[in-house]
């Protein structure tokens, strides 16, 4: 498929080739009226055939680049919030049985870890198949993106890595079991990470063969509005070293991954980079993350970070008036990097934020592909 402008502009960004303009990443607007209304169709449509609708809102409000295609994301939640939703492990759920085991303490997160996670990571690992997998991938992404049209560039999304496991087990139980059974944690991540490896070998097959942008979001909540959600010398010494080992074979084979900011991670940030990621995304600035200095700092190869920069989605645009939504993208493209920039939210807009900041967000990141910098 021959790429459009705005496609193009985000692969040079990608590149961290000097743009005139500056590109945006998709908008994850969950209201379906507004989605609806920037879509140019009737209301209701959006729950009647969720997909094109949505497709046709990103090409409305000028998206570049997207990589997570959630098209049905917004139908999990109404205008209301969160309407009639089951309860999980991290929802309220009264109680957690997994494969008949009460989840009741943390030695009963323990033996389900040993007793079934463990046999089912080694199954993983002896069932993988490199060229299967790798055809998916490229199956996945060739589809999308003709969906998508030649106007936005579609990326792939996340990697293999080993993952706390708060949303299987719950917090409380799943923390204390963190604490209390550091060894059983280090097998865990150590085993995720070998099965990270092989899979993250297949997807940077797939970057190669199917010359894909060479950009990956990495995606774990990590962090809340205090900071890492464990204590960040328990990471360095069994989680960082499974974790960077895990994304070796993307890092042989060029692909920049950036990593996706919930709450306060400025302890891991440099960790991070030293890993080997080049860049970030979301930020909650409210939180302390210090955006200014975040985009001064460097990759370890040396090169300017690439940044997915938002307007705050849990502050100025829900609060915010139109005004606040306008400083907010001058400050954010001001402080940037001068290469490597996307512009977008910070995360998903909840319902409930005024189409008037919503349309001031799309006409200001239109204004930005347009002039760039200059239109400061």
């Amino acid at each position: 498929m021959n790429l459009g402008k705005s496609a193009k502009l985000a692969w040079q960004t990608i590149r961290q080739e000097p743009t005139k303009g500056i590109p945006s990443w998709m908008i994850l607007v969950m209201e379906h009226s507004i989605i609806e209304r920037f879509a140019g169709v009737e209301p209701g449509a959006y729950c009647n055939d969720p997909e094109p609708v949505y497709i046709k809102f990103q090409q409305s409000v000028g998206t570049c680049m997207l990589d997570q295609y959630i098209p049905t994301n917004p139908l999990t939640i109404g205008n209301h919030g969160y309407e009639n939703t089951e309860k999980g492990a991290t929802t309220g759920a009264d109680k957690i049985v997994l494969d008949g085991l009460l989840i009741d303490s943390p030695e009963a997160v323990i033996e389900h870890i040993e007793t079934f996670i463990f046999p089912e990571i080694s199954k993983q690992i002896s069932a993988y198949d490199e060229t299967r997998h790798v055809q998916q991938l490229l199956q996945e992404e060739t589809d999308i993106q003709k969906k998508l049209g030649p106007g936005i560039l579609k990326v792939p999304y996340n990697a293999s890595i080993p993952f706390l496991l708060y949303g299987t087990y719950g917090y409380s139980e799943f923390f204390m079991a963190y604490a209390l059974y550091p060894e059983v944690m280090e097998k865990y991540f150590s085993l995720s990470a070998d099965l990270g490896l092989i899979k993250n070998r297949g997807l940077a097959r797939a970057f190669q063969e199917g010359n894909l942008p060479p950009l990956l979001r990495v995606d774990s909540d990590m962090a809340d509005s205090r900071g890492t959600l464990v204590d960040i010398k328990s990471l360095d010494k069994i989680w960082f070293p499974h974790f960077a080992r895990s994304l070796e074979p993307l890092l042989q084979a060029g692909i920049k991954m950036i990593w996706h900011c919930d709450g306060n991670l400025m302890q891991m940030v440099p960790r991070l980079l030293d890993a080997g990621l080049c860049g970030f995304q979301g930020f909650q600035y409210e939180d302390g993350m210090d955006y200014e200095k975040i985009c001064k700092m460097k990759a370890r190869n040396g090169n300017d970070l690439i940044i997915i920069a938002g307007v705050s989605v849990t502050r100025t645009l829900p609060k915010g008036k139109p005004d606040d939504v306008k400083r907010e993208l001058k400050w954010l493209v001001e402080k940037g990097p001068k290469t490597g920039l996307f512009l977008g939210g910070s995360s998903s807009i909840t319902p409930g934020v005024s189409y008037e900041n919503i349309k001031t967000l799309v006409d200001g990141l239109l204004h930005y592909q347009e002039h760039g910098r200059a239109g400061l």
